[in-house]
């Protein structure tokens, strides 16, 4: 039994019994973690806000060589990143990050991967509600190279030659990025892409925020992520974040 001491952000929260919750923490020092706030829905508790979704804080929990669920005994709050609740297109995207690290993240010290999704939820709790999409797009990108599974934009992810040179560039899931027009006609299934989203992938991917998008540009790149995700990531199980984060942007452009 040991006390464990690491910088954490709240990923889901589930009411357990009478009093206690169940809480899915990203931790810097420790992956993913689920630990239990015994007492936590008391009126008076010493949890109080600090559990709620997005927050980030120091949390401290006992682990128990062998089990799934800790005990916490402590979280000091640092942001609680109420900003992200205030807009839904903001709220709906942090989702869809932290059902990322939910389920592909491991029980693993991966400080890249909790400083790039402390950095995703933060642009989006500072962004205009116009651009809350594209922002958690770069954001969910920036996420799935921090997990390992960078897609190639700069060379043919199959013969290695540079591409993007005025060319036609063809996206292939499977293959894991671009593709040169010869590798595209030899190998099938690749979709061709404009310079602009290219450009937009590379500024993202680069940490820095794409040109503004409109509407049928933000859902073709919805798409490209969510099926790049499903090939590379995911298993049998629906991404319903990702999927309720399409759904409102649809429902969003048709208004």
């Amino acid at each position: 039994m040991t006390l464990f001491v690491t910088e954490a952000i709240v990923l889901h929260v589930l009411d357990y019994l009478e009093s206690s919750r169940i809480v899915r923490l990203a931790t810097r020092e420790a992956g993913v973690q689920s630990v239990i706030a015994k007492g936590a829905r008391r009126p008076k508790n010493r949890f109080g806000a600090a559990l709620d979704l997005f927050a980030q804080g120091s949390a401290q929990f006992v682990m128990r060589p062998g089990r799934d669920l800790h005990t916490l005994t402590g979280f000091d709050l640092f942001r609680a990143r109420t900003a992200l609740a205030a807009v839904l297109s903001r709220f709906t995207g942090a989702a869809a990050l932290a059902e990322l690290a939910l389920r592909f993240a491991h029980e693993d010290a991966s400080p890249e991967v909790f400083e790039t999704l402390a950095d995703g939820l933060d642009d989006l709790a500072a962004a205009e509600p116009e651009r809350a999409r594209d922002v958690a797009i770069g954001g969910a990108w920036r996420l799935v190279a921090a997990l390992g599974f960078a897609p190639s934009l700069d060379g043919c992810a199959i013969c290695h030659r540079a591409v993007g040179g005025g060319e036609t560039v063809y996206f292939h899931h499977r293959a894991g990025g671009v593709l040169c027009p010869q590798c595209s006609r030899q190998y099938g299934g690749g979709r061709p892409i404009p310079a602009d989203a290219l450009a937009a992938l590379r500024a993202w991917l680069g940490g820095e925020l794409a040109m503004p998008l409109d509407a049928r540009a933000a859902r073709a790149h919805q798409r490209l992520l969510q099926e790049f995700v499903r090939e590379h990531l995911a298993d049998a199980r629906p991404l319903r974040a990702f999927e309720s984060w399409a759904r409102g942007s649809l429902e969003e452009a048709a208004r």
